[in-house]
């Protein structure tokens, strides 16, 4: 890159930051760029889980800071040790990729009831949703038998190839 694209890359970075935006996408010719900050005042689970791990037990009891209560410290750590908790949970789901680019589609045709909801009941080749990709109606079929936790995308959103689609509870 040139120092002049490196600048407007910079300054892209803190208009970002300034205006609170999460991420974002550049693409100008064979340059691609995506940014993606991690959400402020937001728990980044997978971080804390990694240092949970790494600490001995002894490490995360330490002696409080000053000004802070026993209390706040508690707190602290019991919202810690639930973030970790849901860190284990989420890493034993499975997820189901999207096989094409195209367009999600949770439903046969507009109007029609959602293919799965969360909570629902799934098993191995139950259709999950619809992937439009050149006018064609792609049926995602479900790869794991298991409970719907969460559907990671919106109605008529692009997606990308391997884009995570649904959160399934195995089984």
């Amino acid at each position: 890159m040139k120092a002049e694209e490196i600048q407007e890359l910079k300054e892209l970075i803190e208009f970002l930051k300034e205006n609170k935006i999460g991420e974002f996408d550049l693409e100008r010719g064979e340059l691609k760029i995506r940014i993606k900050f991690a959400q402020e005042g937001g728990t980044d689970l997978a971080g804390l889980a990694r240092a949970l791990s790494t600490q001995t037990p002894a490490a995360t009891a330490a002696a409080p800071s000053p000004g802070v209560t026993p209390a706040a410290q508690a707190a602290a750590t019991a919202s810690a040790e639930a973030a970790a908790a849901q860190v284990e949970e989420e890493a034993s789901l499975h997820i189901v990729k999207s096989p094409i680019v195209g367009t999600f589609y949770e439903s046969p045709s507009p109007g029609s009831p959602a293919f799965v909801k969360i909570g629902d009941p799934v098993e191995i080749g139950q259709v999950l949703c619809i992937v439009e990709a050149m006018k064609l109606m792609n049926e995602i079929e479900s790869d794991a038998a298991g409970e719907i936790v969460k559907r990671l995308v919106q109605n008529g959103q692009p997606v990308e190839y391997g884009q995570a689609l649904f959160a399934v509870r195995p089984r």
